[in-house]
């Protein structure tokens, strides 16, 4: 088990949390851009330059002037799949990718949920089985390679390559630096990169729920309307017809 240099460590929370900062402040900025004016709402570069370097400069004061040093209080480092994922993000609005959204892709959401759930059982003592210190040992290591190559196989194919792109990323930074800790799991999750996995699992349920609703009222709201354009009656009076 090799682990990283605390000065290391130091520089790479204020990186990822200027991250973090600025994909938040520039998402929710794009977001008012979209309720406000629809036709533009794409974030121009300059003022995307400008909150990452505020972001990066504020992250990057010194000692509890720091935000960075309050948010390791609560949350220590974001890992390097947050971090990575909020800087495809920001890439993304550079170059003026049309959004994807706030969501997670599903597959990735459901994954980091179930992993989350079962480290944080664990760390209760609920399994006691030790998952997270086996981030620390050779499994972890033959782990970080075969999701590599599974990022890999995804770009070469097209499929997702910013998450996957994010991903590669990450498992790269912890092979080469063992940065966030030192432990792969701090470097593929952290709770709030969980609770944006949960978020979307918990949005798109909500949104299956809506459209098996709206299936079941549309055939009935819709019938005699379509009946009434098309000339026709649902029945036939048998007065009328004597």
């Amino acid at each position: 088990m090799s682990l990283p240099e605390l000065s290391w460590q130091f520089a790479y929370a204020r990186l990822g949390w200027a991250l973090v900062l600025a994909a938040l402040v520039a998402g929710l900025l794009e977001l008012l851009l979209a309720r406000t004016q629809p036709q533009s709402w794409r974030l121009p570069r300059k003022p995307l330059a400008a909150i990452v370097l505020l972001s990066l400069a504020w992250m990057a004061l010194p000692g509890e002037a720091s935000p960075a040093w309050h948010l390791g209080l609560a949350f220590q480092s974001p890992s390097a799949l947050l971090a990575s994922l909020c800087a495809a993000s920001l890439l993304a609005r550079w170059h003026g990718v049309a959004r994807s959204g706030p969501r997670l892709p599903l597959p990735l959401a459901a994954a980091l949920a179930a992993a989350g759930a079962l480290l944080y059982l664990d760390a209760f003592g609920l399994f006691a089985h030790g998952y997270y210190h086996a981030g620390f040992g050779a499994g972890a290591a033959l782990l970080a390679v075969l999701l590599a190559a599974a990022c890999a196989a995804c770009i070469g194919r097209g499929q997702a390559r910013a998450q996957a792109g994010a991903l590669l990323g990450a498992i790269l930074l912890f092979s080469g630096a063992r940065l966030p800790t030192g432990n792969l799991w701090d470097a593929l999750l952290d709770p709030l990169l969980w609770i944006w996995a949960l978020s979307t699992l918990g949005l798109a349920g909500l949104h299956v729920v809506r459209r098996r609703g709206m299936r079941r009222r549309l055939p009935v709201e819709q019938q005699l309307p379509a009946m009434q354009a098309g000339g026709t009656e649902p029945f036939t009076s048998l007065k009328e017809s004597s």
